[in-house]
């Protein structure tokens, strides 16, 4: 079953359940409130004490498994690996169960991420400027995917992470009273024109395809990096990185 876990979403979806590897990682998913069920350990990378630490400020029982140099290599997912495992359950991330912690939000929105590279870069962006929400908007890979958890460094876990469809979003952006820049060329004006000190979401798309007209016409504002090079687009987690860190700038970096 670990290894449906690992490579499976729709057994991941079915039974609620997802992997962890890694102490740093297992210990972000406890802080982040997380429940984990399973902790499988190989000894001979990870000694018991070790273990012990990490499942300290556990609020539940946690099944611990001791297993071999051989099945723990089956297990795992990273090349380079630190002898611990966990089974977690997931949390429903659904947009109708956000809760935002702050009166003057400022937001991260990704439309339609596919890479679990760049959701990592983005989930750490976000971590860096301590946003107070990650929203994916159309998501077409699974949030709990191992290698989203690997390239986020447990980002996943420190951000307040909720998914849900354009629509959905846009309407809680309305009813929250969110200001929202989306990242295009369209109709747009450089990004740094704006305030950002009020309630404000920042909307970033695809490299490809960019923000659907979902987005782009339901904005407040589009905006625009200007650019001097040949190509007119960018990496979408170095794009979030500069709007982002402009509202922190214009914010005195304080939540």
């Amino acid at each position: 079953m670990l290894i449906q876990f690992k490579e499976k979403s729709r057994i991941r979806k079915k039974e609620k359940c997802f992997i962890i590897e890694g102490k740093r990682e297992i210990t972000l998913a406890l802080q982040g409130g997380y429940t984990i069920t399973q902790l499988y350990y190989c000894p001979s990378i990870m000694p018991y004490d070790d273990v012990l630490t990490i499942i300290n400020n556990a609020k539940n029982q946690i099944e611990l498994f001791e297993v071999s140099i051989e099945i723990y290599q089956k297990l795992a997912y990273r090349t380079s690996t630190e002898g611990v495992i966990a089974v977690s359950m997931s949390k429903d991330l659904d947009i109708k169960n956000l809760i935002l912690p702050a009166k003057n939000p400022l937001i991260l929105i990704a439309e339609a991420p596919e890479k679990p590279g760049n959701i990592g870069a983005l989930l750490r962006t976000a971590d860096a400027a301590q946003l107070d929400a990650v929203l994916i908007a159309n998501p077409k890979t699974d949030i709990y995917n191992p290698n989203i958890i690997r390239s986020s460094v447990g980002c996943l876990f420190t951000n307040n992470v909720a998914t849900g469809s354009v629509h959905s979003i846009i309407n809680f952006l309305k009813e929250q009273n969110i200001n929202s820049y989306g990242a295009a060329l369209q109709a747009s004006v450089n990004y740094h024109t704006q305030d950002y000190t009020r309630p404000t979401a920042i909307i970033v798309g695809t490299e490809a395809t960019g923000l659907s007209e979902g987005f782009l016409q339901n904005t407040t504002q589009n905006i625009k990096i200007p650019m001097s090079g040949v190509i007119d687009s960018m990496n979408v987690s170095v794009a979030a990185g500069i709007l982002i860190f402009e509202a922190k700038r214009q914010r005195g970096f304080s939540n």
